[in-house]
């Protein structure tokens, strides 16, 4: 049954003071979450306080806690770093520090708290909170408060936000900060390859994480690193002697460069450290090869945040408004987290014993433990890296006497190119080849494979693929229809058993007409499987396609660079069109990351009194101390409507107010290295939609042949809310509108009016699905990986 839609109209902060800080390590998008505090909070009328250098500053008062404005949190979205100051506090461990605390906080009526911080930092919080009653009984007894104060300002809201570049909260997939540490890392590793291939160059990067691995091993995984050497999964006795095997092997193989990824805390098996000179000591004795070590350091915190990390911390931080509006005495502190792709609350002490638990396993050597406390993401990430940096010998591939395991699968891609597709591909050639399967390359989609454009692809052919932009295959746009009869020819010849096609809406189509081909061309009864690929991310049955996050992030830095050049010239408004068909999401998300003040798509239609309200909002904007709009434009949102039409409207309205120009970033969109995020997740999703094809290679296979004719045999891998699922394509016809090429129902229209509340327009925004406290899962052994991201 679903749930009724509840709006947050009904949540007012008429008389609430709102107190947001930041603590511990610093990580980019701690301002992105501090701006939606602010802006959230204000917008629902609450009194909102800025307390400069975390508890250091609300244990000092005075002027370290202050009433803040709209525009106070103006421009600092795409900043690194926290612009309200950090700092560790001695005096806040003490109770008397506490106390004096709790005094400067009542002194302004602040009872609600929101503290973007890691796990030491919310552990503070919450201690904080369960003395609360008694720091008032002290304070009324040493006359420093009144009776009446004590009584109105009773207890104390505490909702917190994970800031750690870490990543290593347990109860959420992704902290605010860990995806642009992993860009910092990513941009690194692929400047090091470049001279490390030009003269046979080994290279030690080591990255930060004391009791955490997840920077080291999913960048390991993103950049296709040798080795890898992470805290919670150390090396097995004698890595020493396979790790310097593992290394000649590759150069033996013409290989130009090993790159060793090893995360600071990294230990052996008997919990003794392993540093990034030990390795590199280790392989001048041994091999005495040419090696190099590069310690990232305080790189890896700094610099703008990612797309990703700007949109999560918007999130959080107007669910974290919600959380404390919607906070009762009884109320546990909580803390907002990622799951998924929801934002979700959980008690923040289950979160932070959890985290104990892990670091706990770890000194006890139960390592097994570690990883699996760690979370289905985290092991799903190990368990991929292992599968695809290990090439298996042939005694130790799959042999299954019931059936062939030797089958022969292809992969191509189809549609236009997106980042990330070459990861995809070296993933799927690699777990095939794992799997026991001969694995085939298609160049350019169902075009080339009418034309036999089809050859066997081995372990090495993929090397290096997977930070490398396009489609090294080839892609068009061609559906299969028109060549059916060579298509079915081709896969005779070849004696092609199941088929991979990773790309976007054609792709999806393809799919469909080889399914409904099927009782004619018994041929294309075989496992086919799609993984979503298109920058602008409107394929049916997946909320992420590969792609999308490169193209956002190339949208936001360009957005950057623009609101930048405004800041000298003043007044001046920019329209920015970007691509997706007649899907938003990229203009929409892309506003969200940007800070923009409006974003046409087509999903929601708008006529000529919207865009006049648009330019008078703009005209009251100017008279602030922010001279600047910024306004995006689906390429297709209206055929009327036009960039240019816009561009005049804004300019004649606009006119003595400010002026406009207008950017229509084109190919751009699609181009360029793929982002952490689309590495990893193409990486992961390839390789499982692999071993769904092996499983279903096993089921279909009778009588010395494949025949698979169901519905389920050709499906979808997608991301929904919290989970992957397979879904068969026949099945999703009922949500996808085929004229406009997009779902019927998306799920990040529900994040846009978090943008117009963000750029101060009053709007309604459903909150049905938060305010629901769940609680922390914690993984059992050997629990099914089914849905793991």
């Amino acid at each position: 049954m679903a749930q009724p839609q509840k709006f947050f109209e009904n949540l007012s902060g008429a008389g609430k003071a709102i107190g947001v800080l930041t603590s511990g390590g610093d990580a980019q998008g701690m301002n992105a979450a501090v701006r939606a505090v602010v802006r959230m909070g204000i917008y629902v009328e609450a009194k909102v306080y800025f307390v400069y250098e975390g508890y250091q500053g609300m244990v000092d008062g005075g002027d370290n806690i202050i009433e803040v404005s709209w525009e106070s949190v103006s421009s600092i979205l795409q900043v690194g770093g926290t612009v309200i100051g950090s700092a560790r506090c001695k005096s806040f461990r003490s109770r008397d520090g506490r106390l004096q605390a709790a005094y400067n906080l009542i002194q302004r009526g602040i009872t609600n708290l929101c503290v973007i911080g890691g796990d030491g930092s919310l552990t503070g919080a919450n201690l904080f909170r369960e003395e609360w009653s008694g720091y008032l009984e002290e304070l009324v007894q040493n006359g420093k408060i009144e009776a009446a104060a004590a009584q109105k300002y009773s207890h104390l809201n505490i909702v917190g936000m994970v800031g750690s570049i870490d990543n290593d909260f347990c109860g959420t997939d992704m902290t605010i900060g860990t995806d642009s540490a992993l860009h910092r890392i990513i941009e690194v590793v692929d400047a090091i390859m470049t001279t490390a291939q030009s003269h046979q160059r080994t290279f030690v990067l080591e990255v930060m994480g004391r009791h955490c691995g997840y920077l080291a091993l999913v960048s390991a995984l993103a950049c296709g690193a040798d080795w890898v050497f992470i805290p919670e999964s150390p090396p097995e006795e004698g890595w020493e002697d396979i790790m310097c095997g593992k290394l000649s092997e590759n150069r033996a193989r013409r290989k130009r460069l090993n790159i060793i990824i090893v995360s600071e805390g990294a230990i052996d098996s008997h919990n003794k450290p392993i540093t990034s000179e030990i390795i590199k000591d280790l392989v001048v004795k041994r091999l005495g090869f040419d090696t190099r070590v590069t310690i990232l350091g305080h790189v890896q915190r700094g610099g703008t945040p990612s797309a990703f990390d700007r949109i999560l911390a918007s999130r959080m931080g107007v669910e974290c408004v919600l959380a404390l509006l919607e906070a009762t005495p009884e109320t546990p502190a909580c803390v907002v987290s990622l799951c998924g792709n929801q934002a979700v609350r959980l008690p923040l002490m289950e979160c932070v014993q959890m985290t104990q638990e892990v670091q706990k396993a770890m000194d006890e050597q139960r390592f097994e433990d570690a990883v699996r406390l760690r979370g289905r993401s985290f092991e799903n990430n190990l368990n991929t890296y292992k599968l695809l940096s290990h090439k298996k010998n042939v005694s130790e591939l799959p042999k299954d006497n019931q059936c062939s395991s030797n089958f022969n699968v292809a992969v191509l891609n189809v549609g236009a190119p997106a980042a990330g597709m070459n990861g995809a591909v070296r993933s799927a050639v690699r777990v095939g080849i794992t799997e026991g399967h001969k694995m085939f390359a298609v160049n350019d989609g169902f075009e080339g494979f009418a034309k036999g454009q089809i050859k066997e692809i081995k372990w090495g052919d993929v090397g290096g693929w997977t930070g490398q932009g396009g489609s090294l295959l080839g892609t068009k746009r061609t559906l299969p229809a028109k060549y059916f009869d060579q298509i079915a020819d081709q896969i005779r010849a070849h004696s092609i058993n199941a088929l991979l096609v990773i790309g976007g809406f054609e792709a999806f189509e393809s799919m469909q007409q080889l399914a409904e081909a099927r009782g004619t061309y018994e041929e294309f009864c075989i496992p086919m499987c799609i993984v979503p690929a298109t920058i602008s991310n409107n394929v049916p049955g997946t909320d992420l396609s590969l792609g999308a996050d490169t193209a956002l992030n190339a949208i936001m830095e360009t957005c950057d660079r623009i609101k930048q050049s405004a800041s000298g010239t003043k007044r001046r408004v920019f329209i920015i069109e970007t691509m997706g068909g007649y899907c938003g999401y990229l203009a929409n998300m892309g506003g969200l990351a940007a800070g923009a003040d409006a974003a046409y798509i087509f999903e929601e239609q708008f006529d000529i009194r919207e865009l006049q309200a648009n330019v008078e909002h703009l005209t009251e904007k100017m008279k602030t101390s922010i001279q600047r709009g910024l306004v995006l434009r689906n390429e297709n949102c209206n055929e009327n409507y036009t960039t240019d039409f816009i561009y005049q409207l804004y300019s004649e309205e606009g006119k003595g107010v400010f002026d406009c120009r207008k950017n229509v970033l084109g190919h751009m969109q699609q181009g360029g290295a793929p982002s952490p995020f689309d590495r990893n997740f193409g990486t992961k999703i390839s390789a499982k939609a692999v071993q769904w094809i092996s499983r279903k290679l096993k089921e279909t296979y009778k009588k010395g042949r494949i025949f698979a004719n169901t519905e389920d045999s050709v499906c979808l891998l997608g991301m929904r809310r919290r989970a992957l699922l397979f879904q068969p394509v026949m099945q999703l016809r009922d949500e996808t509108d085929f004229k406009h090429r997009i779902p019927k129902e998306q799920w990040w229209l529900k994040l846009r009016p978090l943008m117009k509340i963000l750029a101060k327009y009053k709007t309604s925004y459903d909150i049905s699905d938060a305010g629901q406290l769940e609680h922390v899962h914690v993984p059992r052994p050997k629990e099914s990986e089914a849905g793991a991201i």
